[in-house]
């Protein structure tokens, strides 16, 4: 919201309160008042405020942001919503500081962008609607062991999993004479773990033997990268956020040493993979915006919509990679774009 349009908020809240205090009103009445002026703008136009708590930068995180805040700009215009974008550089505790400032601020709506941001939101509050995205399995994320398909009360949000079971197909597709396949995966993210586990059951069907292949942080990502591809024939790896913000050192491992990394998503893939089944994050980011826009018009209640999914998964190929590992790919991958 635009500062003057505060202040007037404030200087008109305080009057009101001082009218009503000698009519003998409640203090309840005075501060619904109040927040109702605080989201006008000049002219008497109603300002959304909304949070942003992405966990950390990288491409796939980035274009679910943008997508989200297109899609509300797009219903609202530019003038009718305002965004407090922050990052928490891939520090939880910091998510938790973020998502705390916004309900200090008393903002409309919260988008928690990736796992870490989603729980800090949780405990966070339970009366701002959050809406989470690249969040992969709520249930897993927030602790529901009964989890199905809606969480309820102030959460709901948009998942970027991809179907499991044909990214296992995909190793088989691509290497059906490779025997051992390495698991490289974040062990903070709950998500990731999931994934893995999903993963592992699927090629174990397939004939593989899979090894898991955890690192806690970036810190020891290194290490357990060059252990994974001493031992591994393909290296899978989940839609991980560490991951995804250190593709470098994984390919600068496993491509000198001539082993595969299938990917799951298209940010991963086009820095460290061969080859993926992926998402567009923009459209998954804009889906959420729309959700969005559906609680703040009062068309949608938060607490009974369902958790929403990608419309259509997409095969692509890092051709680079492809190449210098003499990996043939079939004709119906599509080749992502430098």
């Amino acid at each position: 919201m635009k500062k003057t349009a505060k202040i007037f908020s404030f200087v008109l809240a305080g009057a009101m309160a001082a009218a009503v205090t000698g009519c003998g009103s409640g203090t309840n009445e005075t501060t619904a008042a109040a927040a109702d002026t605080s989201k006008e703008a000049e002219g008497g136009k109603e300002v959304y405020q909304v949070g942003i708590c992405q966990l950390v930068q990288h491409v796939a995180l980035d274009a679910a942001t943008r997508g989200f805040k297109d899609a509300l700009v797009e219903t609202f215009g530019e003038d009718g919503v305002e965004f407090d974008e922050q990052n928490a550089q891939g520090d939880s505790n910091t998510c938790s500081t973020i998502i705390n400032s916004f309900v200090s601020e008393g903002v409309d709506l919260i988008l928690a962008n990736a796992t870490a941001s989603l729980q800090a939101a949780q405990a966070g509050t339970n009366e701002i609607p959050v809406l989470g995205t690249s969040v992969t399995e709520y249930g897993v994320a927030l602790g529901i062991s009964d989890f199905n398909g809606t969480v309820g009360g102030n959460i709901s949000g948009t998942s970027d999993l991809a179907p499991l079971d044909e990214q296992a197909a995909m190793i088989k597709e691509l290497f059906p004479d490779k025997k051992n396949v390495g698991l490289l995966y974040c062990s903070a993210e709950p998500n990731s773990q999931y994934q893995v586990d999903t993963v592992k059951l699927a090629l174990e069907e397939l004939g593989y033997t899979c090894e898991y292949y955890a690192f806690s942080d970036s810190n020891d990502l290194s290490t357990i990268a060059t252990n994974a591809a001493s031992a591994s024939d393909v290296i899978y790896v989940p839609t991980d956020n560490t991951v995804a913000s250190n593709t470098e050192i994984i390919n600068n491992i496993c491509q000198p040493a001539g082993v595969p990394v299938v990917a799951g998503e298209e940010g991963i893939c086009a820095g460290c993979g061969v080859a993926t089944l992926s998402i567009s994050y923009y459209d998954l980011g804009t889906a959420t915006g729309k959700m969005a826009a559906k609680i703040l018009s009062g068309e949608a209640n938060v607490s009974e919509m369902p958790i929403e999914y990608a419309p259509q998964f997409t095969k692509k190929y890092n051709k680079n990679i492809c190449d210098a590992l003499g990996v043939a790919v079939p004709d119906d991958y599509e080749a992502i774009e430098e």
